[in-house]
């Protein structure tokens, strides 16, 4: 079989969909026919129409004589043992289509076919990860295929002449291929929570086939923006996100998913320490008890500010963010040292009276066009010195007060350092809650 062109849509990424090549991949095999039993055949002509076809050693040959036979008899007794025998020799010689068309007659013929179930399954999802003009169709056919073949594989019995262990390992690769369609589909249809069981059973099984696992990591990473209904799980997401840059097929799509996987490990532990550990340790499947640290809380980040740096060290946006988020005992402690103690610094003035100024001093807030900060006059501002709404101001006040939440400190005394200018210049840094 041709190589297949996997396209898998990098739904938490800020790119576009990324083709990516992956290695050789072979249909699901079929378990060899089993030795053909006596045919109850009536029909002497049908009879050896069959035996003649079937007797065929030749692929070529046993197509051309069962496809004859199936034109001539098409509701023959052995219907199901030709369409069959015919998908095994399509599938032997690599006609893709040819497989395709047979496996479809026989679940129309044989309900129950798992074999030919798990072929549909299987290249109709493929076609979809490749790009097939029918995508969309394509995913439809292969969840349908995928949740006919679980409700049928319990009643999938062992062929004759397979060892028990064969058997085991026939339907676990079936379990996978059946999983994998229905997973794609949901996953392409938004089914977050639907996506994350059937993939995670099929990259379980299949922890090399790239195809099934990336999807996985993007299941669990749920949806962009977040609905609270289907919530990210960033462990899982993680993980197979790392293991997702290790099989995936080419160097450049190794580098590529790695830097997101890595991301995505930053983004939950705030920092990037043991990610080499991890890297080394996502093969081949999650353990229980695999887990990462999570960023501190913002209680934690406001109290590690306050040990490293002393309050009059600290810039505004830092003051703010421990004032808001900090224990009792750390917001006293930044309070005390800088309350009544004047304080220059640069802002951009959002309201401006002679009396008032509304001044957005951190950047996040400078970004929100949002005050917090109320500065207040003893003396009245000259009508020409009131800036404009937007401009940035160099200024100096004394702090009297705050609210925590949301944020407003209220600074006295103030003073204007020069003339405000027509726009920011410079943003005070800003500290924010790292994401959990």
């Amino acid at each position: 079989m041709k190589k297949i062109l996997v396209t898998v849509v990098l739904g938490v990424m800020a790119a576009t969909a990324t083709a990516v090549q992956t290695a050789p991949q072979a249909a699901p095999a079929q378990p060899a026919a089993a030795p053909a039993q006596a045919p109850v055949i009536k029909d002497p002509a049908e009879y050896n129409a069959y035996v003649g076809a079937i007797g065929q050693k030749d692929p070529a040959a046993q197509i051309s004589g069962l496809e004859a036979f199936m034109t001539q008899y098409p509701n023959s007794i052995m219907k199901v043992a030709a369409l069959q025998t015919l998908m095994q020799d399509y599938q032997q010689t690599n006609n893709q289509q040819k497989t395709i068309d047979t496996a479809t007659k026989l679940v129309t013929a044989d309900p129950n076919n798992v074999r030919a179930m798990a072929l549909l399954a299987y290249f109709d999802r493929l076609k979809a990860q490749g790009g097939d003009a029918n995508a969309k169709q394509d995913l439809v056919d292969a969840k349908k295929y995928g949740q006919m073949g679980m409700d049928s594989l319990p009643k999938f019995t062992k062929p004759d002449g397979t060892s028990d262990a064969d058997f085991a390992k026939m339907k676990d690769q079936m379990t996978g291929i059946f999983n994998a369609g229905i997973g794609i589909s949901d996953l392409t249809d938004k089914d977050y929570d639907g996506a994350r069981k059937a993939l995670r059973v099929a990259a379980d099984l299949n922890p090399t086939d790239f195809s099934v696992v990336y999807p996985l990591a993007l299941a669990y990473a749920g949806p962009t923006p977040a609905d609270p209904k289907f919530p990210p799980d960033s462990l899982n997401s993680i993980w197979y996100a790392t293991r997702a840059s290790i099989v995936a097929p080419t160097p450049q799509y190794q580098q590529q998913i790695e830097k997101y996987a890595k991301n995505q490990y930053m983004k939950y532990h705030c920092g990037d320490d043991g990610w080499t550990d991890l890297q080394a340790k996502a093969n081949p499947v999650e353990p229980a008890s695999f887990a990462v640290k999570p960023c501190p809380t913002p209680p934690e980040q406001a109290h590690n500010m306050v040990t490293a740096t002393a309050p009059e060290k600290m810039d505004f946006g830092t003051w703010e963010f421990v004032l808001s988020n900090g224990s009792q005992a750390d917001q006293d402690t930044v309070w005390n040292a800088i309350k009544g103690k004047p304080v220059q610094m640069q802002g951009v003035v959002l309201k401006a009276t002679a009396t008032e100024f509304d001044i957005a001093g951190s950047s996040d807030d400078i970004d929100a066009k949002k005050a917090d900060i109320t500065l207040t006059f003893e003396d009245k501002v000259p009508l020409k010195l009131i800036p404009k709404e937007g401009a940035s101001l160099d200024f100096q006040g004394e702090p009297a007060s705050y609210t925590p939440n949301p944020f407003m400190m209220t600074m006295e005394k103030g003073k204007l350092l020069k003339a405000a200018a027509p726009a920011p210049v410079k943003k005070a840094p800003a500290h924010k809650p790292a994401s959990q």
